[in-house]
């Protein structure tokens, strides 16, 4: 369908709120990690694979589905993927051992993809002129769900059971699913290609497009070091000196308030001065407030907790505004291809985040925090290279 002249505040609610609620889903596991362990008599390294899983889950489900919502209509995928993944996260909460909670967590991953079918629409619902402004508001449903996924599982594991958050996030999702059959409208396909030409594309599109191959890469550098912050905190804080419980991990990511404050204030700064501003501002933000993080064994350990958190604040705020300066970026390309532009970038993204979760869990077993500082460092300050390589002022 074409976009409108203007979005009614119901339906931006809706598509927010969708967003929002649909990717909360792969970030429930983290601040439970350490509790989850406990009860399925796990080690650090096989619950680690949660998260692993279910972002490798999501990145699968983004290269092998998300390309569809060009090929048909948006509404019945969001739809179908709903109702996979209330089903998915309802095994998750009865499974009797980490064997099927990772085959869960990897499901988890490939439905909540829905939230990446919700973006695009979002763009072709959008006037030209406002794209920016509407990308950034559902960007910040998505990142409200990001936030209170870490803040409300690390407290309802911790007073009543990470089972307890399964089941809530699957009726939660489940209700969402009503709210979308009953508002959204239905989309009109942008092709007829078949679904392997339709995969196919995409490899034409890295190849066609200089400024989507510049702006995946950028992102999943970025995405390394956030994921191995946010996988191993809640195994950090659990040790020597904090011992601290999973409502003290959860608690952390109220850091991400910032970065959802700031999506959409990124997307108008984008809309006016254009994106590739934004991209060099939040990947700078990124590094430095990664570095700073180098001075923690310095200091004492409730100083020690104030400084991540500080640090947290400025990482997250840089890695999203970045992410909706991208998502404008690459959604201006070519309109009939957004869904699949989308999943090249979001590919990328958490092919990112998977080696993230992977890496920073085996970094810390290994070399410790400290070590997990630099991994994070070093990735961001590669995303800041690519953004300020001399090509990325070519916007195709």
């Amino acid at each position: 369908m074409a976009a409108s002249p203007s979005l009614s505040s119901g339906l931006r609610l809706l598509l927010a709120a969708s967003a929002g609620l649909s990717v909360a889903s792969i970030y429930y596991s983290q601040p439970m990690l350490a509790v989850m362990g406990g009860t399925l008599g796990a080690s650090d390294t096989a619950v680690g694979l949660v998260p692993m899983l279910t972002q490798l889950g999501y990145a699968l489900g983004i290269l092998l589905l998300t390309p569809l919502g060009d090929r048909f209509d948006r509404r019945r995928i969001i739809l179908t993927k709903a109702a996979l993944l209330s089903v998915a996260l309802l095994l998750g909460g009865i499974a009797p051992g980490i064997q099927l909670l990772l085959i869960v967590s990897f499901a988890v991953g490939l439905t909540a993809t829905l939230a990446q079918d919700i973006v695009p629409a979002a763009a072709t619902l959008a006037p030209e002129h406002e794209r920016g402004k509407v990308v950034g508001t559902v960007m910040t449903g998505l990142l409200l769900g990001i936030l209170l996924s870490r803040v409300i599982s690390g407290v309802v594991a911790e007073h009543f059971g990470w089972r307890a958050m399964y089941m809530v996030a699957a009726a939660s999702v489940a209700l969402i699913g009503v709210a979308a059959w009953r508002g959204l409208p239905r989309f009109r396909p942008t092709n007829t290609l078949s679904y392997g030409a339709l995969l196919g594309s995409l490899a034409s599109l890295w190849r066609k497009y200089g400024a989507l191959r510049r702006a995946a890469l950028a992102q999943g550098l970025i995405s390394i070091g956030f994921s191995a912050f946010w996988s191993t905190l809640a195994v950090m804080l659990h040790g020597a000196p904090f011992h601290l419980g999973s409502a003290a991990a959860g608690a952390f990511g109220l850091a991400g308030a910032a970065g959802a404050l700031g999506a959409p204030v990124a997307g108008r700064i984008a809309d006016r001065f254009g994106p590739e501003v934004v991209t060099r501002l939040g990947a700078g933000l990124t590094v430095v407030s990664f570095a700073t993080m180098f001075a923690a064994p310095w200091l004492e350990p409730n100083h020690r907790l104030w400084l991540i958190g500080a640090s947290a604040i400025g990482f997250d705020l840089g890695a999203q505004i970045t992410l909706v300066a991208h998502q404008t970026l690459v959604f201006g390309i070519d309109p009939a291809a957004r869904s699949r532009l989308n999943a090249v970038l979001f590919v990328t993204m958490f092919i990112g985040m998977s080696i993230g979760a992977a890496s920073g869990s085996l970094v810390l077993a290994r070399w410790g925090w400290t070590a997990v500082t630099l991994l994070a460092t070093v990735s961001a300050l590669a995303a800041l290279g690519v953004r300020l390589f001399p090509g990325a002022r070519t916007a195709r």
